[in-house]
């Protein structure tokens, strides 16, 4: 069994480590997983200027590839719809919509002039044998390009994953020349969906960006989306309203999509409401408005490290002045050898040189004769001759010294030492070299690849502030439930999701609810209204204990739990006589239980005088003995200023229960117990 959990453990680590470095995590100097690599070398070497079936390319590939076609294809779709390195011809898809390409059969593709300008250099590529060792393949590309921040990308590998955001080509090159300067550089991402960003918490690739599709308002009854943010379609979008349209966030009459090239999406609003405010609860409850995280894992040096975006272009930089070196002293090289060579065909035929092989009976005193001869001309070498320039010597042939432009040869020399020299100058200063590089690739490049999100403060919309009242709450006094799912004709009131209702039954327990679809209360509910957490909600509770002992207090709900229920009572098998608004302090009669040699009989208590305290608090005790009815009779004041019908229900000795959003139908306190 410990054989087989070792055996176990280390086929994990190394299937783990193949995924993370060979798969999922892109290398950080070409920017590329495996497959795009491979497949790009494949296109490199079909390339003749004409379109190829990508069902050829895709085969091809193949031959480098060990996780077959489907996964080749979904690589060549996606590159070709990120627009750098692959031409497309024929139906890719399309990134808005969300449709899938056309079978490979039917399409074709071939490599961009940016890909062949500055993803290849064959000579410097360093190459290793494919899986099944019958071809090469390059360990990464000689890439002159900030590959990995301008395509994005997403992996997920074992224990890691990668959500690297793709940036504006143009604005990389332009912080490449700052940072070859040594200057600042900001860098945000760029879609090419569009749409609005808000780059405030990026923090160079550590953060997330808030993108927002672009909404405009084309008439009292009309929205239009035009474009969507990064990682929706516009079947996404269209489903994330419709959804929201099911649930009363948004009141519409129709959806209509007319997106070809271009997003449109025609919203009608629904009768009695207004276009323009559709907009905030479109970017509020659908995929109008979403956030995107940045996770900048990549793989450099053969291990996965993160790494911000600064750090990331910076090294790329650096990279890029490295390799344009390389190529430099690569072509400085291949100069040097074609002018080492014409300076010695030169010589050996300016000099008649050629001449002394003529008495020479042997291979060996042929051989001797050139280097003799050669030898009173060695100051005008541009090293010293070996003998493989000796052997080529001896290869030209008579044609071409009778026909040999001795002018034409000595200007081409002369070309090459002016191009040599050139390239001195320039290896001489490569910050410089490689600043007009980076110029020159925008100048060619620069138009094609304009800035397509715009950046800009984007204000959180509240959800409570623009949310619909679209929920009807109701109590069933028969059951005793309450919510919206409930066919009651009391307490009915409209709220939205993000209401809080305030319930109070007579036995004194209360909840601040979620409007729930149904909620169950042990007393009758005597009270209900949505409650402001903020401001909270005071009453003057007049209530009797189980043994008919009546207690006063004034109380504030401030504090609570979301759908906890609480007690005004701690006693359960008490009772709340009256629930009483803040300023509703009139006076109290009391009448006491009858009793033998009782001479007095009831009392009365000035509502007034009673202080604040907590809701769980017992109170003051209103009568020092035990009361068998409670009546409350307003203050003078407060009588004149109600209307007849509250008067007389007040003389009645009953209060109407209060609450927001109360039917008109409502039963008065008295008739709830």
């Amino acid at each position: 069994m410990a054989q087989l959990e070792d055996l176990m453990h280390e086929h994990f680590v190394d299937y783990a480590s193949y995924f993370i470095l060979d798969r999922a995590i892109p290398d950080i100097r070409d920017g590329l997983k495996p497959v795009q690599r491979r497949l790009l070398h494949t296109l490199f070497n079909m390339e003749d200027g004409r379109y190829h079936k990508v069902a050829n390319a895709i085969g091809e590939t193949m031959k480098l590839h060990p996780h077959g076609d489907a996964s080749i294809a979904d690589a060549l779709v996606v590159l070709a719809n990120k627009g750098y390195f692959i031409d497309g011809q024929g139906n890719f898809g399309n990134i808005l919509t969300g449709h899938p390409a056309a079978a490979p059969r039917y399409i074709e593709c071939r490599l961009t002039p940016l890909a062949l300008d500055t993803l290849f250099f064959r000579p410097l590529t360093e190459f290793v044998s494919s899986y099944d060792g019958r071809n090469e393949e390059p360990v990464f590309l000689p890439a002159k390009l900030p590959v990995i921040l301008m395509l994005g990308t997403e992996g997920i590998a074992v224990g890691m994953s990668t959500k690297i955001l793709p940036h504006n080509l143009v604005e990389l090159w332009e912080a490449q020349i700052k940072l070859v300067r040594g200057e600042k550089i900001e860098l945000y991402p760029d879609f090419a969906q569009g749409g609005q960003m808000d780059v405030d918490a990026y923090e160079d690739g550590a953060g997330k960006v808030d993108v927002r599709a672009r909404i405009r308002v084309r008439d009292p009854k009309h929205v239009v989306i035009e474009e969507i943010p990064y990682g929706t379609t516009t079947e996404s979008i269209i489903a994330s309203i419709e959804g929201a349209a099911q649930k009363g966030r948004l009141k519409i009459a129709s959806i209509d999509d007319f997106t070809t090239d271009k997003v449109e999406i025609e919203i009608t609003a629904a009768r009695g409401t207004n276009a323009k405010d559709l907009i905030p609860q479109l970017y509020a409850y659908t995929d109008c408005s979403v956030s995107i995280s940045s996770n900048l894992n990549v793989i450099k040096d053969r291990r996965p490290v993160q790494m911000s975006v600064t750090e990331i272009l910076r090294e790329l930089t650096v990279r890029l002045t490295a390799q344009l070196k390389a190529e430099l002293e690569y072509e400085r090289g291949q100069l040097e050898d074609r002018q080492h060579w014409l300076t010695l065909e030169q010589i050996f035929v300016e000099e008649r040189v050629y001449k002394r092989i003529e008495k020479a009976k042997t291979e060996e005193n042929v051989k001797k004769q050139v280097v003799t001869g050669m030898a009173k001309f060695e100051h005008l070498f541009v090293r010293p001759m070996v003998d493989d320039d000796v052997k080529r010597l001896l290869e030209i042939r008579i044609r071409r010294i009778s026909a040999y432009d001795i002018e034409k040869n000595r200007k081409t020399i002369d070309d090459i030492v002016a191009a040599i020299k050139a390239i001195n100058r320039k290896l001489k200063n490569m910050k410089k070299t490689t600043v007009e590089y980076l110029e020159e690739c925008l100048e060619k490049y620069g138009a094609d690849h304009p800035r397509r999100t715009e950046i800009t403060r984007i204000e959180a919309v509240d959800k409570k502030a623009v949310a619909t009242s679209n929920l009807k709450m109701a109590y069933d006094r028969d059951t005793g439930f309450f919510g919206h799912a409930v066919k009651g004709d009391l307490f009915r009131m409209n709220v939205s999701e993000f209401d809080l209702i305030l319930g109070i039954a007579n036995d004194g327990t209360y909840r601040v609810m979620t409007p729930v679809d149904k909620i169950f209360f042990t007393g009758k509910l005597i009270h209900c209204e949505v409650f402001d957490p903020e401001e909270g909600a005071e009453f003057v509770v007049v209530y009797r204990d189980k043994k008919k002992i009546a207690y006063g207090k004034r109380i504030k709900i401030l504090k609570f739990i979301r759908n906890k229920e609480y007690q005004l009572i701690k006693d359960r098998a008490g009772k709340i006589d009256y629930l009483l608004q803040p300023n509703d302090l009139g006076e109290v009669s009391l009448d006491f239980v009858p009793a033998k040699r009782q001479r007095v009989k009831n009392a009365k208590y000035g509502l007034a005088t009673l202080e604040p305290t907590s809701p769980t608090a017992r109170g003051a005790r209103l009568a020092p003995k035990p009361v068998s009815k409670v009546k409350y009779a307003p203050r003078k004041a407060e009588a004149k200023a109600a209307p007849k019908a509250a008067r007389k229900a007040a003389a009645k000795g009953k209060k109407t229960a209060a609450r927001k959003g109360a039917s008109k139908k409502e039963p008065e306190q008295g008739d709830l117990f």
